[in-house]
């Protein structure tokens, strides 16, 4: 099947690429001549593991191409997926601008009928916009199709290639028969496609995305609660997760969600439900406490320094991406914590696998930057770990102890043993335990 996928961002490039995996001609299209030319080059715009092995292959083979000329890439498509930024407004609602400045210049340009996917995560009732856009622009008969994406970002071939579910709104049979014949290869194992309405499946995005933020949200809680009254957060945490009506997922603590999903998911609905007169108060709640959360380690700094004993500590940081396996900082909790510090009159230095340029590019010389985790802590006053780096999870910890000036990790992802630290010697603070003392 001919595939045409407007933007390569993050969504696109993962679509575009997985979709030609299995045989389709897919074409994707980006306005920046630059980034088209590197990816034409084979040269990836973003981290994602995997994902390089299917883009190259698929660039040789033909299957994959790109290119900067809207009219080139949907003149054969059949379908045409919408995959462009919806970033939050000023008032939080998502911005279609993007999304429907698309759909009048497809509208323009086609000649046949098409199915045009929105898969970008949009407000319910992005798809009547979209039709409305296009048949303000052409008589050409058209299907618009909701197709939300559900990628974890470090995991998103897996999650593309292999889904849990495939959500599908339309009320076209025609567009129905289309999408169901382009995903048959990825539910061969017998995972289901749902059809539904168009705005059952816009909400279902924002549903599952807000939920899953509640249940970390609703953890993050519970470990301060254990905090206070001498409980284990990770104990909790296995207790809850045995129950096979809660699962073991999104059940652990730490300095809250980021990415490009969460923060921006959770605040749209909300904002939806206030366009509708409706108060959705348990996510405006998960705003909140998420937002406080960010900063949860700073506040045990305070605790262990003092109120202005902060300034003049120099501190390593490890991690800088909102999570491991990818280079996306985009609300990470890292970014909070250097501007808590920094704001204090303390230096950081920091070290991640993948996040680094980009948060040089944001950054800049705010903070410096390491080599490698091990030179992060040249004369730092204190370790904080931020992200779960594998890599971060059996260091050598004499080492540390020479490269530390003292002996004193703040973990936010609770990446260690509590009777091992105390064997080694560290102050140790983390998220719903009890602090190890030296």
């Amino acid at each position: 099947m001919k595939i045409a996928v407007i933007g390569t961002g993050y969504v696109g490039l993962v679509t575009g690429t997985c979709l030609a995996e299995t045989g389709n001609e897919v074409t994707c299209v980006d306005i920046v001549e630059e980034k088209v030319n590197k990816m034409r080059n084979g040269e990836m715009p973003i981290y994602e593991p995997g994902l390089d092995l299917l883009f190259h292959r698929n660039i040789k083979q033909e299957r994959l191409t790109f290119t900067t000329d809207l009219a080139e890439a949907i003149a054969p498509a059949k379908v045409i997926f919408l995959a462009l930024p919806t970033p939050p407004g000023a008032d939080g609602a998502a911005d279609l601008s993007y999304v429907l400045g698309a759909a009048k210049d497809i509208a323009k340009l086609i000649t046949e009928y098409k199915v045009i996917v929105t898969k970008s995560t949009v407000p319910v009732g992005t798809a009547d916009k979209v039709t409305a856009v296009l048949k303000a622009n052409t008589d050409v008969p058209f299907a618009v199709v909701s197709n939300p994406e559900f990628l974890r970002e470090g995991v998103a071939v897996e999650d593309f290639m292999k889904p849990d579910r495939v959500v599908i709104g339309t009320m076209d049979e025609k567009a129905r028969l289309i999408m169901g014949d382009l995903y048959a290869p990825y539910v061969r194992q017998g995972n289901p496609i749902l059809y539904m309405d168009e705005r059952s499946s816009e909400l279902t995005k924002y549903a599952a995305n807000s939920f899953l933020a509640t249940k970390i949200t609703f953890m993050n809680e519970i470990a301060n609660m254990c905090e206070l009254v001498g409980a284990d957060v990770d104990m909790v945490r296995k207790g809850v997760g045995a129950d096979a009506r809660i699962g073991k997922r999104f059940l652990f603590p730490g300095v809250g969600y980021g990415g490009s999903c969460f923060p921006k998911d959770v605040q749209a609905l909300s904002k939806a439900a206030e366009e509708n007169k409706y108060d959705f108060k348990i996510l405006n709640s998960v705003m909140e406490v998420n937002e406080t959360q960010k900063k949860r380690l700073v506040v045990k700094m305070r605790e262990h320094y003092g109120a202005d004993g902060l300034k003049g500590k120099h501190f390593a940081l490890w991690g800088l991406a909102f999570k491991p396996e990818t280079d996306d900082i985009r609300e990470a909790p890292a970014l909070y914590i250097i501007d808590e510090l920094v704001a204090a009159g303390a230096t950081v230095t920091a070290y991640d696998p993948e996040g680094m340029p980009n948060v040089k590019k944001l950054l800049g010389d705010k903070i410096s930057y390491a080599k490698d985790r091990y030179s992060a802590l040249d004369g730092a006053d204190a370790l904080l770990i931020v992200t779960e780096w594998p890599v971060f999870r059996t260091p050598d910890f004499d080492f540390m102890k020479e490269k530390l000036n003292a002996p004193v990790i703040f973990d936010g992802r609770n990446l260690y043993d509590l009777d091992r630290m105390k064997d080694h010697g560290f102050y140790y603070n983390s998220i719903g335990r009890k602090v190890v003392n030296q």
